[in-house]
């Protein structure tokens, strides 16, 4: 029988780096963890055991370090650009090079209401990731996303109007605990004038938003569908270079317990005290792109 390797790469993962940029006594920080990966024009190193084309993951390593250093570290997205543009031009038999980034959160201490010159505190709200992916001959393509943003609201949240059959156990709820952990990533379709920093910090606040509401009263989610997908329509509506919003949100349910056998002491009804149960837990997830003209 004939077999074929359609699809191979390799490379390093979760290079560690904290880099420092000084402007006399006002310090800036960056850490990141970076993972490069490299496809080669040939599978003899696979096939035939012949290392010659092979860049090492040690060279990997150090690219993404010397780079860090040349040139410095802005955003995620310029840098995954940098070493794509990097490693296809350095070496000719590469032919699609990724690069995964994920940024630690670190925000200044402030001290007498001043932020601080150079004492930082890590602030793990979300965590910012990228992918930045090239082949040669063709434009990088740029994903940005957040992960791990974990949110609550105690109320104006539903749950009502699903399928009844035979299995369903749980009782309809007009009125409920709606937890999520929101998990985002959205293609760039246009990469030149991008604030990357300023998108993603745009892409933040109306998740937020269209969970949260206004501070008083809020703003009511009939479901976990229908408020991702207002996010995902007002991403598209405020960020033009954007193209694609994949967006996942998992239930992180909160069952309120039971205590109806506990009447003596005033418990028979509890609206005030909860059971967090992470596992198993729904998952919603849905892809919303711009929409081409077809002629």
């Amino acid at each position: 029988m004939a077999y074929e390797i359609v699809d191979s790469n390799y490379g390093k993962n979760w290079v560690k780096l904290l880099h420092v940029h000084r402007q006399g006594s006002v310090h800036t920080i960056r850490e990141w963890e970076v993972c490069s990966e490299l496809t080669l024009d040939s599978k003899k190193d696979y096939i035939n055991g012949d290392n010659s084309d092979i860049v090492a993951t040690d060279s990997q390593k150090n690219t993404i370090y010397l780079l860090a250093k040349n040139h410095g570290l802005t955003t995620p997205e310029a840098f995954g650009l940098l070493l794509c543009s990097h490693f296809l031009a350095k070496y000719s038999h590469a032919n699609r090079v990724n690069i995964l980034v994920e940024v630690h959160p670190w925000r200044r201490i402030e001290a007498g209401g001043q932020p601080h010159e150079h004492a930082f505190v890590t602030c793990r709200e979300a965590v910012r990731t990228c992918q930045v992916r090239q082949e040669r001959g063709a434009l990088p393509v740029v994903w940005a996303g957040l992960k791990g943003l974990q949110v609550l609201k105690t109320t104006q949240s539903a749950f009502v109007n699903f399928v009844r059959d035979e299995y369903r156990s749980l009782p309809d709820m007009a009125d409920r605990v709606f937890s999520t952990v929101v998990g985002a990533n959205w293609r760039y379709d246009a990469l030149r004038d991008v604030d990357y920093d300023a998108s993603w910090a745009t892409v933040r606040e109306i998740v937020l938003d269209l969970f949260a509401g206004p501070a008083k009263g809020g703003v009511f989610s009939p479901s976990v569908q229908n408020t991702l997908y207002l996010a995902q329509v007002k991403i598209l509506n405020q960020l033009p270079a954007v193209g694609e919003v994949e967006m996942v949100m998992p239930n992180k349910h909160y069952f309120a317990v039971d205590l109806s056998k506990f009447p003596g002491v005033g418990s028979a009804t509890n609206n005030e005290v909860f059971l967090p149960v992470d596992k198993p837990s729904g998952n919603i997830r849905a892809v919303l792109a711009r929409s081409r003209a077809r002629l």
